[in-house]
């Protein structure tokens, strides 16, 4: 039942597809370096996240060609993990940073790649629907302070408000 109603407000609030406007999806996007699991960084503040901290997103091939999206985060009120299961596909292009994400149903929420370490796929930037919704994403649980300075003065040129971000407290890998 929390699954669902995490579902389901995820739906609510990113809503349709789409891009943001001056949000380009990146191009020469390459899925096969993109799956595996991504620890979130930074966040803006929304109501299926609210509270929770050493989030995580693990993207893996599902046997019908789509992307299997396994997210989980601690509530350290709750002292439980929450998780939500769900599955994306290609808004267009294949090599193109635009997808669609959907946690129940036929119902899809925009999921848009637009800016990527494209060397070694470290870190993403990634948006909604809209500019409420940003998340900075790295392979690691702790990211560098002046990249993420570098990344968050990038979003915020592109019209994210910065200051409502949260940072995500993360426990280090040992």
């Amino acid at each position: 039942m929390k699954r669902l109603m995490l579902s389901l407000l995820f739906l609510v609030l990113v809503g349709c597809t789409g891009v943001p406007e001056g949000i380009v999806a990146v191009d020469r996007f390459e899925l096969n370096r993109y799956l595996g699991t991504w620890y979130e960084i930074v966040r803006t503040d929304n109501r299926f996240e609210r509270g929770t901290e050493q989030v995580s997103a693990d993207y893996s091939l599902r046997q019908d060609g789509k992307v299997r999206v396994f997210n989980k985060g601690y509530d350290p009120v709750k002292k439980e993990w929450k998780t939500a299961e769900g599955k994306a596909k290609f808004a267009g292009e294949p090599t193109v940073g635009a997808l669609e994400v959907s946690f129940f149903g036929p119902f899809y929420g925009s999921y848009t790649v637009f800016d990527l370490d494209r060397e070694n796929y470290s870190w993403a930037m990634v948006s909604g629907s809209n500019l409420s919704y940003l998340w900075i994403l790295s392979r690691t649980p702790v990211m560098d302070r002046g990249l993420l300075e570098r990344l968050l003065a990038e979003a915020h040129s592109k019209g994210f408000d910065t200051l409502k971000v949260i940072r995500t407290r993360q426990v280090p890998v040992r």
